[in-house]
């Protein structure tokens, strides 16, 4: 199993989730962050005062599958919310060692 942490454009998050839905990934979690990497934030005019924007709101999506769906998630992650400008967002996968489902006790894939 695999955890996939993707941030992305919060505009962007009905569209990724619909694509993720038609493959088969039946949940995900959904966090708004903010944030900055190469673009360092940008700076905005409010009322006639110029002032910097230093974090830039995103989503955080996090999803775990099986190791057999990760490639296609992410490959349809980057297609799904890919803008082509700077700020489009990350994909990290990490391996997960155990997984259980609180309710009925299931572990691992059965979990999922």
């Amino acid at each position: 199993m695999k955890l996939i942490i993707a941030t992305i454009k919060p505009f962007k998050l009905e569209e990724v989730r619909e694509a993720l839905t038609e493959i088969g990934v039946r949940g995900m979690m959904v966090t708004e962050v903010k944030g900055f990497g190469a673009q360092s934030g940008h700076t905005e005019i409010y009322r006639g005062a110029e002032y910097a924007v230093n974090f830039v709101p995103k989503v955080k999506l996090e999803i775990v599958v099986a190791d057999g769906l990760v490639d296609q998630v992410v490959e349809k992650i980057t297609a799904t919310a890919r803008t082509g400008k700077i700020g489009d967002g990350k994909i990290f996968v990490i391996d997960v060692a155990q997984a259980v489902r609180v309710r009925t006790g299931e572990t691992n894939d059965d979990a999922l």
